[in-house]
């Protein structure tokens, strides 16, 4: 890299002085980097000779400084700075796109900085931004390249969500009057799996304030969206094969549709979770003989008697009704703290669960190992829709003769109920893993029990993908296993925040969840950095 400078001296009407820079990235030629600022020269009447008249001094041109990295949440991971003005959206600047596949980008993009959707065009103008496909084979498909040169940008990448990602880290980049700074970042995420799960059935949230939250995370680069839908207090969701499960505060279809196209055109899928065999109160409700009841006919609250046909009967008609409302290709099927397990003696308590038990799974099958048949099958609704299954790791069992399938991933929250193991145990065995670990990633309304609100500063310096289960992180060597992680909002005491006190809440810990998420290393700026531009950028 070369910078050369010729400093220029005038006489006779003063002094100026220029600077000539070469581009420093290779390129240029060593033309003048920047627009010139032109110099009168002397005149006979101003005191020069007729020859100085005749011969104009040599323009001076303007100088900029190495650019700087552009500030972004999350950061960016590789940025490789040029000298040059940058890029500003001007009104009457177009946004063209090499390839009609991304016509959204293009038409999002535009629409945000107030430009001009020019469609998919092959000339070139000053001031374009133009959004590109590129043939990089193997490349992350959420990676990216942002070229700032000549008073242009381009963005490509090898499939439209890059390309998509890169719109944000521009859009971050101009907010406020701000300017895109010159040279050519280079980056993708560090994590497949960036989310955030929410609880519609405890607390009723509206379409509007989840679309809000679709927006938000979009521009965030968080790429799920989990609703938990069902659960003991509501079933939220419109239902056609079973609407007497519904509450009366619920989503229609046509509101989850809208929001799954809005979190599509941000390329954010939407997780949907029927939690079973425990959490089904809602459907109890409705069909009380499904629930399960001890040897003394006590009710075991929130579960269903999976030794009955018809309690699985149920699920999937749900499971396989909602399949194609939610598009994508994941599915959590919860399976966590079926209370049929937490008693000292499930053979016991529940001997009809037992006798089921040892019918389908032989003369030692326990209590467990039927549960687990239950997670498996119901893994294989979902799977029929090509959906991958998920489920939370209490629901995993230790020593059963049965096995949870080895696709269904490990949604690992916590070492507090009974079933749950250490991380290591699931990823010794090979599990994929996403982390919602419950002490820094769960936001639980009304702080029961020992819960407290996770905050963005706490997330930032010391949590890390790798830290699964309370604040240790698992050895490095797992580290390809875990997916990425999941920011949590569960609504416990649903009252005791109303729906703006959650958006503010859960605010800072989404920024700086994702920053860990999508950058391994340590990141640059100090938390009050960190939290002066989220301030910043909005």
């Amino acid at each position: 890299m070369l910078i050369v400078a010729v400093v220029v001296v005038t006489v006779a009407a003063g002094v100026g002085l220029g600077l000539l820079a070469t581009g420093d990235d290779g390129e240029g030629g060593g033309e003048p980097v920047g627009s010139a600022q032109q110099q009168p020269s002397p005149t006979a009447s101003e005191g020069g000779s007729s020859s100085a008249s005749k011969t104009p001094s040599p323009s001076p041109t303007r100088s900029y400084p190495l650019s700087q990295p552009p500030r972004t949440i999350p950061a960016v991971r590789t940025h490789t700075p040029a000298r040059g003005p940058g890029w500003t959206p001007d009104k009457g600047e177009r946004v063209v796109v090499s390839d009609g596949d991304l016509a959204d980008e293009g038409r999002l993009l535009a629409g945000e900085l107030g430009l001009t959707y020019a469609g998919q065009q092959g000339d070139v103008r000053a001031g374009d931004v133009r959004l590109a496909l590129n043939d990089d084979e193997g490349a992350d498909p959420e990676s990216y390249t942002m070229t700032v040169r000549g008073g242009r940008v381009t963005i490509s990448g090898p499939a439209d969500a890059g390309v998509f990602y890169g719109t944000r880290t521009l859009k971050q980049e101009v907010h406020g009057g701000g300017t895109a700074p010159e040279g050519v970042v280079r980056d993708e995420p560090a994590k497949p799996v960036r989310g955030f799960q929410l609880d519609i059935a405890r607390k009723h949230f509206t379409a509007d304030w989840i679309e809000d939250r679709v927006r938000e995370l979009g521009d965030l680069k968080i790429n799920q969206l989990g609703l938990h839908f069902s659960d003991d207090q509501g079933f939220r969701i419109e239902s056609d094969s079973h609407p007497e499960v519904v509450s009366q505060e619920h989503l229609t279809k046509a509101q989850v549709r809208q929001i799954v196209a809005l979190a599509a055109s941000r390329h954010i899928t939407v997780v949907p979770e029927i939690d079973s065999p425990g959490h089904l109160g809602a459907v109890i409700a409705a069909h009380p003989d499904l629930q399960l009841r001890n040897t003394q006919g006590v009710a075991t609250r929130g579960a269903v008697d999976i030794s009955d046909p018809d309690a699985a009967e149920i699920v999937d008609d749900l499971l396989n009704e909602f399949a194609d409302l939610f598009p994508g290709d994941q599915w959590h099927l919860g399976g966590d703290e079926y209370q049929a397990l937490v008693v000292s003696d499930p053979e016991a308590s529940y001997p009809q669960l037992a006798s089921a038990a040892r019918e389908a799974f032989g003369s030692g099958a326990s209590v467990e190992d039927l549960t687990t048949g239950w997670l498996n099958d119901r893994a294989d609704t979902v799977r029929a829709h090509d959906k991958t299954p998920r489920a939370w790791n209490d629901g995993f069992f230790a020593g059963t003769s049965v096995k949870a399938d080895a696709d269904i991933q490990v949604a690992y929250w916590t070492g507090k109920e009974i079933g749950a193991r250490l991380p290591t145990a699931y990823l010794s065995e090979g599990r994929k893993l996403i982390n919602y670990n419950d002490e820094f990633l769960y936001y639980v309304l009304g702080e029961p029990l020992t819960f407290v609100y996770p905050t963005g500063q706490r997330i930032y310096e010391q949590w890390t993908p790798l830290v699964v289960r309370g604040t240790q992180p698992v050895p490095a060597k797992y580290d390809d296993q875990i997916l990425g992680g999941v920011f949590a909002v569960w609504g416990d005491l649903p009252n005791s925040q109303t729906q703006a006190q959650v958006a503010a809440g859960i605010r800072m810990p989404l920024r700086a969840m994702v920053q860990k998420l999508w950058d391994p290393g340590k990141p640059e700026l100090s938390w009050s950095q960190f939290k002066a531009l989220a301030d910043r950028l909005g």
